[in-house]
């Protein structure tokens, strides 16, 4: 079996940046018309809503970004960014998955409602994750080449 270590200070980073975007992205949405209708049919109160949706997006980030970390080169995508929206996506999935088992008797027209405003959270998380990773990836074989070219001529 192999072992991967996961790198504590990028992933905290890029859970922030997930966090951060999935707060913003579910603030835009909370000013709609339809969410308030959803949060007045659901009784959910606005201010324990938006500390929910930071801690919520703060756990679900720290999850994909984990995950983006430790099986970067195993995921199909052509960027970080895509691999990113895939693992955030999938996330969504076994969270709708999950809440639709646990309330299977009381399925509405809210709980699609509740699918559509999440897709927007979700792809910013996996965009904002993405894009961080990309923009601070270590260094690869491919761009030390050059200067390995270099080092080995001098020598």
């Amino acid at each position: 079996m192999t072992h991967t270590t996961v790198p504590w200070g990028r992933a905290t980073r890029l859970t922030l940046a997930g966090g951060l975007a999935f707060w913003v992205a579910n603030f835009a949405i909370s000013l709609t018309p339809i969410a308030a209708a959803y949060r007045a049919a659901l009784s959910i109160s606005y201010w324990p809503m938006t500390v929910a949706a930071l801690a919520g997006g703060l756990l679900i980030a720290g999850c994909v970004s984990g995950l983006l970390l430790a099986v970067e080169d195993r995921l199909p995508g052509g960027n970080a960014m895509v691999r990113g929206m895939l693992l955030s996506l999938m996330a969504m999935g076994v969270i709708e998955a999950f809440s639709i088992m646990v309330d299977i008797d009381h399925l509405s027209i809210f709980h699609v409602i509740g699918v559509a405003m999440n897709v927007p959270r979700f792809v910013a998380l996996g965009v904002a994750i993405g894009w961080l990773f990309e923009r601070n990836a270590p260094i690869t074989r491919i761009q030390r080449e050059p200067a390995d070219r270099i080092a080995r001529f001098v020598e």
